[in-house]
Parts: structure tokens; C-alpha cells; sequence
């Protein structure tokens, strides 16, 4: 199995390299193209959410749906864009948000 690659700013991408990750820190303009060589690379990757905001909305979800490679949006060190609450969503679609 390759190892998994982070694609995200370049702290968390010190961290992610000590676990055993490939990190890319691309600039901006080159996230869609790292996006994609990573999804032919891996079988897991794993993207800041700071960094998942600047893709396409359609892109990040098809990304995410296709189920291979696994997409994982991972909270940024800095805290500038928050994950989503994926529970809060379901729950809201099914009708029973609080």
C-alpha cells in the first residue's frame, strides 16, 4: 500500500511527513493539479480544510464520493477554516436536527 499523501500548509505537512505521509504545501493555483495526481497516487489522501476551500465545490465532492482513493478533510493547524460537522448535516437531512 502507498503511502498516504497530505496536501495542505507546510507546519502540518512537517507533522504529517514525521507519521510517514508524503506532504505537498502546493501554492494555491496548483491544488487542483496535486489534487488530482494524489488521487492517482494513493489509496488515501488527506487535505486541510483551508486547502479543500480553495477547490471547486463539485470537484471536493466528487473527490469525495468516488471512495477511491478515501478524500479526508483534516482540520489546519492554524484553525483559519473549519472542518464541517458532517453530524449536524445528517441530521438535518434526515429530520431530526436539534
Amino acid at each position: 500500500m502507498p503511502a498516504p499523501i497530505f496536501i495542505g500548509d507546510e507546519v502540518s505537512a512537517a507533522a504529517y511527513r514525521l507519521a510517514g505521509a508524503r506532504a505537498c504545501v502546493p501554492a494555491p493555483a496548483e491544488i487542483d493539479s496535486i489534487l488530482q495526481w494524489a488521487c492517482e497516487e494513493t489509496d488515501l489522501v488527506l487535505i486541510t480544510a483551508e486547502y479543500a476551500a480553495l477547490l471547486p465545490p463539485q470537484q471536493l465532492t466528487q473527490a469525495q464520493a468516488a471512495l477511491d482513493p478515501l478524500l479526508l478533510v483534516v482540520p489546519d493547524v492554524r484553525g483559519h477554516v473549519a472542518i464541517p460537522d458532517l453530524a449536524a448535516q445528517l441530521r438535518g437531512q434526515l429530520g431530526v436536527a436539534t
